[in-house]
């Protein structure tokens, strides 16, 4: 990459493309592309010194331990993109988000919009080939689960309930294409569905059991309990109980 002097987004100091620090302020920057004209500016500047685009909604964060990248195992690096934070991986382009943060950009179109500015202001190529295989989180470093987000989006992501979201470089930005096309929508109406026709079977079920109480003469003591047996078994299975 050739180097160009640029201007530190906190000072203003010409600094050269390929400093991480700024010499004078020293902030640490990090060099992006503009998604206009792919020109390269720091991370945090308002607007792209090239041909004037308002440049992505972002900035770097100080933080002692953000973790490990699950993939290519170097640090990752703190972020603030809109109101998200968020950590990234520079050398393979993956994301590191709490639950909490990725539940409100499933929800927010602004903050979509931030992050979707920031993903395509990236002028490294990516590499999208991972294998498929359990990996670590970042933060308590235990292997997370895989899931097919939404169930029918098609795109695998790693999470730890405790924890946090792993995308790989290109899952994020297809999570929120998906959500933007009404994805998310579908699947929570699939979802609605399925637990009425679950809801319709459990009451089929506790009629069936009232009508062989009835014609075996039961005890209503005895009527009871079998009652709460067959609902104790239709719940676990319901909610994938041990």
């Amino acid at each position: 990459m050739q180097t160009e002097a640029l201007n530190c987004p906190n000072c203003g100091a010409a600094v050269a493309s390929d400093r991480t620090q700024c010499e004078f302020c020293k902030s640490r920057l990090k060099t992006v592309g503009c998604p206009s004209c792919l020109g390269l500016m720091f991370l945090g500047s308002k607007f792209c010194g090239h041909c004037g685009a308002a440049a992505a909604d972002a900035q770097l964060l100080d933080d002692k331990d953000p973790g490990d990248c699950p993939r290519c195992k170097v640090k990752l690096q703190s972020l603030k993109i809109g109101t998200a934070n968020m950590r990234e991986c520079e050398r393979c382009g993956g994301f590191w988000t709490s639950v909490e943060t990725f539940e409100h950009l499933c929800d927010d179109k602004e903050q979509q919009s931030a992050v979707l500015s920031y993903t395509s202001d990236q002028n490294r190529e990516l590499s999208t080939a991972t294998p498929v295989n359990y990996v670590p989180c970042p933060d308590c470093k235990q292997l997370m689960n895989r899931s097919n987000f939404a169930r029918i989006s098609g795109v695998i992501i790693d999470l730890c309930k405790d924890h946090g979201v792993w995308f790989d470089a290109d899952e994020l930005p297809k999570i929120i294409s998906f959500i933007d096309e009404g994805g998310l929508k579908r699947s929570r109406e699939k979802e609605k569905i399925a637990l009425e026709d679950e809801r319709s079977h459990i009451r089929d079920e506790q009629l069936r059991l009232e009508m062989m109480q009835r014609r075996s003469g039961s005890g209503r003591r005895s009527d009871r309990d079998d009652e709460d047996s067959v609902w104790s078994g239709i719940i676990a299975a319901l909610f994938d109980l041990e």
